[in-house]
């Protein structure tokens, strides 16, 4: 044996004490928990270690002159209050999140658009950002016969990575791995299926460029791609948390929406990759103007620049 496998077995023992832990919380005691563990990572870390100056960075770009340092560190320590919760919330659902309860968790908010999307013969694709629990979404589908697929990047840790797995398979989805997802992917285009995957992280020097937040951000042109080729849908959307209720709720609330459903067979739209991503970026910056603290601004969402067209030069 390995000193990486005894690690990973050590790492997995570590993780499976938390969520015994942690799934013996009570709502209000889970809440307290990431708050307190938030306050501490957010006063005590030193900045570097928890990429304070990328989140400030990001939020300069997105925001600009429009929010002051106060506000900016307000919006930074629910991010990881809202981080830490987010995981808290992982381990709960099993227990806490069944169909005949969903009703006191959830609020859906333009259903049948979702609805709709999904029932028709065609493919789609569910998008999402790395805002509010994005995990709730594809857990609220399942419930009610949606499987699709979950794009996602296999962990370090095998322990860890089953665990993962088996919990996305709890309502009848499974995990679609990045490193070498086509095939799979397009399975599931051609039998009409359905897709689930995040679509707002930087793409690097070869993304496609278009407005986030003002700026252009590099965005993956797969989505656009494959939606173009298959005749597929882009249902975006959210699971944004509510403000809590310790009185009358026995968890967590949250608000499972749909922001919009791009047809890449729209006249406005006529296949055109860029202008499909750009509308799919719009409404996840839509989604995430209403609670910016519960964003994922750890991760440098600006960080590659449009390439400079250099002009040549005539000859003399």
């Amino acid at each position: 044996m390995t000193w990486k496998s005894i690690r990973y077995r050590l790492e997995y023992l570590v993780f499976k004490m938390l969520v015994a832990l942690i799934g013996a919380l009570s709502y209000r005691q889970s809440v307290k928990l990431a708050q307190g563990i938030a306050w501490f990572t957010f006063y005590c870390l030193p900045r570097k270690w928890t990429r304070y100056d990328v989140c400030r960075e990001n939020l300069q770009i997105a925001y600009g002159e429009e929010l002051d340092d106060e506000q900016a560190d307000r919006i930074i320590l629910g991010m990881w209050v809202h981080l830490l919760r987010l995981i808290v919330e992982m381990v709960q659902i099993p227990r806490k999140l069944r169909r005949e309860n969903y009703r006191q968790c959830v609020t859906f908010k333009n259903r049948s658009l979702a609805v709709e999307a999904f029932t028709r013969d065609r493919p789609v694709i569910v998008l999402s950002g790395h805002f509010g629990n994005w995990e709730m979404s594809l857990v609220s589908f399942g419930m009610f016969g949606f499987r699709a697929g979950a794009v996602a990047r296999a962990l370090d840790n095998p322990h860890l990575h089953e665990w993962f797995r088996d919990f996305r398979e709890l309502t009848g989805h499974y995990m679609i791995l990045k490193s070498g997802a086509s095939e799979q992917i397009v399975t599931e285009m051609e039998s009409e299926g359905m897709i689930a995957m995040l679509g707002d992280q930087d793409a690097g020097s070869r993304g496609l460029f278009v407005d986030f937040f003002g700026k252009p951000a590099s965005t993956f042109k797969s989505i656009g791609l494959l939606a173009i080729q298959y005749n597929a849908l882009i249902c975006v959307g959210y699971a944004r948390r509510l403000e809590d209720d310790f009185v009358n709720a026995r968890w967590a609330q949250y608000e499972i929406g749909v922001e919009t459903v791009i047809d890449p067979l729209d006249e406005d739209l006529a296949g055109d990759v860029k202008a499909i991503t750009a509308r799919y970026s719009e409404a996840l910056e839509k989604v995430i103007r209403r609670s910016p603290e519960q964003y994922f601004w750890l991760h440098r969402r600006w960080k590659s620049e449009p390439r400079k067209r250099q002009k040549k030069q005539k000859a003399a």
